[in-house]
């Protein structure tokens, strides 16, 4: 058989091939290159809510973990609407991403840090994505 076709035949029976899927299931179905901030869930869960207004600029997409409580989404949910940004409640059956919200782009920005490196972030991510 034919490569083509074989591919065409795998894709109509599974799915199309994802790219880079131990990624985007870290960070709720984006690649880290579109990523301007990620919160941990820890980080999404404390009792004030972080200021991510400097992390916003346009055509930004806030991802929120739907592992997490809505009543702690609620504010960053509030923010959105108050912003305009379009947000998206992942629900990500395939893996348990540490994050509770990565705000995205349609493109790669490769914006250098992507975290806020509190205490709280350090005990929730292993030093190998720090």
């Amino acid at each position: 058989m034919n490569k083509k076709l074989d591919d065409y035949l795998q894709e109509g029976i599974y799915g199309a091939k994802e790219q880079h899927p131990e990624e985007r299931r870290l960070f709720l179905g984006t690649l880290r290159e579109r990523v301007e901030l990620a919160l941990t869930k820890g980080q999404v869960i404390r009792q004030t809510p972080y200021e991510i207004n400097m992390a916003l600029q346009k055509n930004v997409k806030m991802l929120l973990n739907g592992d997490v409580a809505y009543s702690y989404l609620s504010p960053y949910i509030k923010f959105a609407n108050e912003k305009n940004i379009s947000f998206t409640i992942v629900q990500n059956e395939k893996g348990n991403s540490p994050f509770g919200l990565v705000l995205t782009h349609d493109q790669a920005v490769d914006t250098t840090d992507i975290y806020i490196r509190d205490e709280i972030f350090h005990a929730e991510i292993p030093t190998t994505l720090q």
